[in-house]
């Protein structure tokens, strides 16, 4: 027999080599994740520095210019301020706005927000980054002072609530994403509805009830397959069905609202569809493995007590799963938000000023709305960019962390 002393001897010296190898990989499994953190933190820097900075607007008509009888504007009631607009726009324009929203209800801002706007006419000249805007301001207002002498320079943040509150508009500086998201919000209702009970009862079925077979096992594998096909493949299949098949119902004219109807069932009834078969086997892959996450002896002590095997299920299962099913389907609600590739294909508004009133109402949505922006000229609009994916990126990140959430508060340990 060989000593215990003489075993390590023979170990020993392959030793050091098997702690090299082991110092190899752990540093480069520690480069991997630092470069994946620095082109983040690279992307994240990118999008608030084009969030901020200074900005250059030219006015039609100065803002100060504007009297009546030598009074200012901006000082008069507010019912001068209506007549002093309705005499300075064409009367087109004014029944526009009266039909919008009576100006007399509107507030005091509104009033002398529209003065600015259809009077006043600002345009953007010229815009800074944030990182210029701190690094080079004494050049940014030689330069403004030079070229736009009759300009106002102001430090701009792209990100506020008048921009989260305002509809879209042509006019960078009225633009807003109130009906993008509006939108997004009604898709993921619709996708919700759809996909969340149709998973969730999949996932019950092929766990608890389908026997192993080679049907069972087709479906199986097919779901699997269908949670990796490309997000436009589902666009082609909502267009197909749900925008020309189903037309009738999709527009809500087999309600009977013709006149509502949208052309084509390019609707948020469609669009919502569409995203809830792009997450649909996430789901039921999600919610299988929080049922399989269950032990068997807590089903076996509810038969062991006369339950049913639905009564088990019911009671015992699923209260036990729920945390891991919710946390899938949370984290794949946060895909369907930020989607933009199937919605393109089954026809979403890239322009719209209206929000959604119905499931059959058109739509745009705030990814998008980011896709609209970025592809315009402008350096302004790319500032709208920026910010609206700035707010796209705290709304899953708002999404990410109630998932979390969910997790730790409703964990069981067995």
């Amino acid at each position: 027999m060989m000593s215990s002393n003489m075993k390590e001897q023979k170990k020993a010296p392959n030793l050091p080599a098997r702690h090299r190898v082991e110092k190899i990989w752990k540093g480069g499994l520690f480069l991997s994740t630092l470069i994946g953190v620095l082109f983040l933190a690279l992307l994240l820097v990118k999008i608030v520095n084009d969030s901020f900075g200074y900005m250059v607007v030219e006015y039609g008509l100065s803002p100060n210019a504007m009297a009546v009888n030598g009074v200012p504007v901006w000082d008069l009631p507010k019912e001068d301020k209506v007549l002093f607009l309705q005499e300075n726009i064409t009367p087109g324009r004014f029944k526009k706005l009266m039909k919008e929203k009576p100006l007399l209800e509107r507030s005091d801002k509104e009033i002398k927000a529209l003065i600015l706007q259809e009077i006043a006419k600002p345009k953007v000249a010229q815009t800074w980054t944030l990182s210029q805007s701190i690094f080079q301001k004494s050049e940014i207002q030689a330069t403004a002072l030079q070229e736009y002498p009759q300009g106002e320079l102001s430090f701009k943040a792209w990100l506020n609530w008048d921009f989260i509150t305002s509809p879209q508009s042509s006019d960078p500086l009225y633009a807003g994403i109130r009906t993008a998201i509006m939108g997004s919000l009604f898709l993921m209702i619709v996708a919700i509805l759809f996909s969340l009970p149709v998973g969730l009862g999949a996932a019950i079925y092929f766990e608890e009830f389908a026997v192993d077979n080679w049907l069972n096992r087709l479906l199986k594998t097919n779901i699997n397959n269908l949670a990796g096909v490309p997000s436009i493949i589902y666009g082609i299949l909502g267009l197909a069905i749900f925008v020309r098949l189903w037309e009738p119902v999709t527009s809500g004219a087999i309600l009977g609202g013709v006149e509502a109807a949208t052309i084509n069932g390019r609707t948020i009834l469609s669009g919502g569809l569409t995203l809830g078969l792009l997450i649909l086997p996430i789901i039921i892959i999600n919610s299988q493995e929080a049922l399989r996450g269950v032990p068997f002896t807590i089903r076996e002590a509810s038969y062991g007590v006369g339950a049913t095997k639905w009564q088990t299920i019911w009671s015992h299962v699923l209260p036990n799963s729920i945390p891991g099913i919710m946390t899938g389907a949370i984290l794949a609600f946060s895909r369907a938000f930020g989607e933009t590739a199937p919605l393109v294909v089954i026809g979403a508004s890239t322009y719209i000023v209206y929000d959604p009133a119905s499931i059959f109402s058109k739509f745009t949505a705030l990814p998008i709305q980011i896709y609209q922006w970025t592809s315009r000229p402008q350096d302004e609009f790319r500032n709208l960019a920026a910010a609206s994916i700035l707010v796209l990126l705290i709304l899953l990140l708002g999404l990410n962390t109630l998932a979390i959430y969910l997790r730790n508060r409703y964990r069981r340990t067995y």
